[in-house]
């Protein structure tokens, strides 16, 4: 049957949804450790169907600042990844890749900053490419657009992106795990109606 919006899909394409998220943050988590020289693994991925609010409540509150690294999906599937993450996030990564940890991202420099647009280009890339070979789909990527600003302001892009189409995002994630502790960060998968029915046919759906 097909679906006009997320909040259409039953636990069965939850599921499916949640596989392709596994596999896809396992083979990010590969390509960071690789990065930083350090075993990183993942917890269970879950997948949520959230209003603007309610993702803005997941992930933190509407005035906190975060980094943000967006890709756009074209080809045989259409949308958005959007990449998000804290300074405590960017800290524990700079630490393991420059030595050097920051307040507030507002005072770091350009190799920092350098430094977290690779690392988010580099779990989107390994992210999207786990999960097409697995759906065998091909999908040309957007040059990564990054960029510091408040949670809220960040979450307006898919919202604007995607509100003709509906008024929620489907928020599929598992924290990555590195030396005992969670490194705060979120994923949002986002394709547009018409890919994410075609990714759900291919796979039995």
């Amino acid at each position: 049957m097909k679906i006009n919006s997320y909040e259409e899909m039953n636990l069965q394409e939850l599921d499916v949804m949640r596989e392709i998220g596994s596999i896809g943050t396992s083979h990010a988590a590969t390509a960071l450790s690789q990065l930083v020289q350090k075993e990183i693994r993942i917890t269970i991925p879950m997948v949520h169907i959230l209003g603007y609010n309610e993702a803005v409540r997941r992930i933190g509150n509407e005035e906190e600042i975060v980094g943000a690294t967006l890709v756009k999906m074209s080809g045989d599937l259409n949308g958005l990844m959007l990449f998000l993450y804290n300074i405590q996030f960017a800290n524990k990564l700079l630490e393991k890749l420059l030595s050097e940890e920051f307040k507030a991202f507002e005072e770091m420099d350009d190799l920092a900053r350098s430094a977290l647009v690779e690392v988010g280009n580099i779990i989107i890339c390994s992210y999207i490419n786990a999960f097409t070979q697995f759906v065998n789909m091909d999908v040309s990527l957007s040059v990564p657009s990054s960029t510091v600003n408040m949670l809220g302001s960040i979450l307006t892009v898919p919202m604007a992106e995607f509100g003709y189409e509906t008024d929620k995002l489907m928020y599929c994630n598992a924290d990555f795990l590195m030396e005992g502790s969670v490194l705060p960060s979120w994923l949002l998968m986002l394709p547009d109606m018409k890919s994410l029915n075609e990714i759900l046919e291919r796979l039995g759906v």
